[in-house]
Order: structure tokens, then C-alpha cells, then sequence
């Protein structure tokens, strides 16, 4: 496709993955903007033709596109708030704001491009197999964004604002609300001097399994065997962290109501 030029609005993760990925794509970023402009020089470094800016006002700025990576209760103030290039398109990259949040900003030409994918700063993620969810205002833009899209990924898909809003939410149960089960795992592990690498055969075939036979087919334990003697001594031995022992409870029980369904 052609080449694109790219403004990237913030610095966090998900802007540093993808101006990495999109000027791998072949596309340019020409700037970077963060509020603290200390930290768009710092990131701009690695962008040879982007310049940096803490001003809202990005009309004299050489790109086309304007890819918003900010926090989600930031992206309706600032769009309002910027000054784009005539003909310019401005997207976000939210999966739970919906698409009219842009719906004051100064260009018509407003979308979504939204990676399916838990990034951290500093580790360089492929894109190759991650979905990208897309949503434009006009189809022109649609295909724009399903352009770039291509050009990073093999799994580009057009959602809408409600769909995105579904498949976040499931996110967050299926990625984070897991790896937060991982740190309560390991602090276990930790307090009684044990490695959470022994764990980790087990988490990996969990996910197997869960990949190859889907979850509910795939859940073991004392919950689901109904094995209320050994759920009693467990829930027991965390009652120096009520909190966590709280957790224990309510998903053990909530695995014994779904499968007793």
C-alpha cells in the first residue's frame, strides 16, 4: 500500500509499539506529541523524520494520519481540542471508547484502529497474527484503516463501537484478570521460599488445553470435582490475606454453580 504519514499522539506502551511496527510497515512517523515534551524528544529519537510538540495545534504538522495513543478518559477533551491538517484522519486506539467520541474533533474523517494485544514499553511485540479492530465514519476511511492494518497484520477485522466495547471486556477476564491470578500465585509461592517457575508447565498447558478443547471443557480442580473437604482446607490456609481468601471463594464457587448448571 502507500506509504502513510504518521503523527502519534502520547508515549506510553501501545504509541511505542505501534510507531515501531507501523514504520516497519513502511509507513513514516513524521511526530510525535506528548503534553510533557520532554518525553516526545525522548521518543522521537528512534523516528529519524518525526518531529515533537506539547501543542494541540498539529496543522502545520507533514501527516496525514493521527493516531491517538492517550489514556481513554483523555481522547474526547484532546480531539476536541486539535488542530489537524486539512483532509487529515484522526483515530484512536481504544477498544472501550466508541467511535463519536471524536465526533467534535475538526476532521470528519474520524476512526478506530484498535490491536487486540497487551503491550509493554520496551518489548517489541509482532503484530503479524494480533487482531487489529477497525471502525471508520466513512467507508473511504474503513479502508484506509483496513489498509494500514494490512500492512502490519493478517488479521485486520471491521467492528463496531459495541462490538469492541464485548470483545475488551472478555479481554480483560481472559488477559488481565489471569495474570493477576499469576501474581497471587506467586506471591503464595514467594512467602513460602517456592519458584513460580513450577508453575509455569502447568499454566502453558492450561492454555493448550483450553485452546484445543475450549475452557469449559478444559477445567479441572477441586471445585468443579466438588471436593468441598480440600476447598475448605485451601480457603482455610489463606486466612492470614482475607482478601485473596475472598477471591478463592468466590471463584470456587462460581465454577460449582456453572457447571452444576
Amino acid at each position: 500500500m502507500k506509504s502513510q504519514r504518521i503523527g502519534i499522539l502520547g508515549t506510553g506502551n501501545v504509541a511505542w509499539q505501534l510507531a515501531r511496527t507501523l514504520e516497519n510497515g513502511g509507513h513514516v512517523i513524521r511526530h510525535i506529541y506528548d503534553r510533557d515534551i520532554t518525553k516526545a524528544e525522548k521518543f522521537a529519537m528512534d523516528y529519524f523524520n518525526a518531529s515533537t510538540g506539547d501543542s494541540l495545534d498539529l496543522s502545520g504538522v507533514d501527516a496525514n494520519l493521527f493516531l491517538m495513543a492517550i489514556s481513554d478518559d483523555s481522547i474526547e477533551e484532546v480531539a476536541q481540542q486539535l488542530k489537524l491538517p486539512q483532509n487529515a484522519t484522526l483515530v484512536h486506539t481504544s477498544g472501550t471508547i466508541p467511535l463519536n467520541a471524536l465526533g467534535y474533533a475538526q476532521t470528519h474523517n474520524i476512526g478506530v484502529f484498535y490491536p487486540l494485544q497487551t503491550f509493554s514499553k520496551g518489548k517489541s511485540t509482532d503484530l503479524t497474527d494480533i487482531p487489529i479492530c477497525i471502525e471508520g465514519e466513512s467507508q473511504e476511511t474503513i479502508e484506509l484503516l483496513r489498509a494500514i492494518g494490512n500492512s502490519i497484520s493478517h488479521s485486520v477485522h471491521v467492528l463496531n463501537s459495541n462490538q469492541r466495547k464485548v470483545i475488551h471486556l472478555s479481554a480483560v477476564f481472559a488477559c488481565n484478570f489471569t495474570n493477576h491470578m499469576f501474581t497471587i500465585s506467586k506471591g503464595i509461592l514467594d512467602s513460602n521460599d517456592l519458584d513460580f517457575d513450577l508453575l509455569k508447565p502447568l499454566i502453558a498447558e492450561t492454555l493448550n488445553k483450553s485452546f484445543d478443547i475450549g475452557p469449559d471443557n478444559a477445567q479441572t480442580g477441586p471445585a468443579i470435582r466438588g471436593d468441598m473437604e480440600t476447598l475448605d482446607k485451601q480457603f482455610e490456609s489463606l486466612s492470614n490475606d482475607p482478601n485473596v481468601a475472598e477471591i478463592y471463594r468466590m471463584i470456587s464457587q462460581n465454577i460449582i454453580d456453572y457447571y452444576q448448571e
